[in-house]
């Protein structure tokens, strides 16, 4: 489904599955504002959302499960907001072609998540860094997308964990879910 060039729509209970190929998308979303995007499922999908050029979107409560690209969002994008979303088994969670950060993401679940909760209050104690360096780097380089299960690749994600990455430090989920949500 692509939506473009409009504002206020509400977007709720979608299945967008099986979308596959290089411009394949669950759903594209360009140049609109002001909307509402909840209680969709985005399953098995190249992305399974797409957004260029949108502004002031909520993405709440959403699935994002299987995808190649949970959501691709380009740096034309400002102001959304997205949260209470599950990310579960996507290749990528999120990508970008940019560095700056003007978008938020709170409180989602991110299946990736590797942090810990010690007062048990069901939020990680550390913020999730959804964008990988190698997601950048085939962004800005799809062809290398070829060394994907490679031991080098495996390499570059152990050590983006210990040493500062090229990747947006801001972009971040300062309230990542210990679990999933009921969605």
């Amino acid at each position: 489904m692509a939506v473009m060039f409009t504002k206020n729509v509400i977007m709720m209970n979608n299945i967008f599955e099986e979308n596959w190929g290089d411009a394949a998308y669950g759903l594209l979303l360009k140049e609109i504002s002001d909307s509402y995007i909840l209680g969709n499922k985005f399953i098995k999908n190249t992305s399974g959302i797409f957004m260029e050029g949108t502004n002031r979107i909520k993405v709440e409560n959403n699935i994002f499960q299987s995808n190649g690209w949970g959501m691709k969002i380009q740096a034309s994008c400002m102001d959304n907001i997205i949260t209470q979303n599950n990310f579960v088994s996507n290749t990528f969670d999120i990508s970008t072609n940019g560095t700056l950060v003007l978008n938020t993401f709170n409180s989602n679940y991110w299946d990736k998540y590797e942090g810990y909760d010690l007062n048990k209050d069901k939020i990680g104690d550390v913020p999730y860094h959804p964008i990988s360096m190698f997601s950048m780097i085939v962004e800005n380089n799809p062809p290398a997308m070829l060394l994907f299960r490679s031991f080098m690749i495996t390499l570059l994600d152990k050590s983006e964990k210990i040493l500062p990455s090229l990747t947006p430090d801001e972009f971040q989920d300062k309230t990542p879910l210990m679990r999933s949500l009921p969605l």
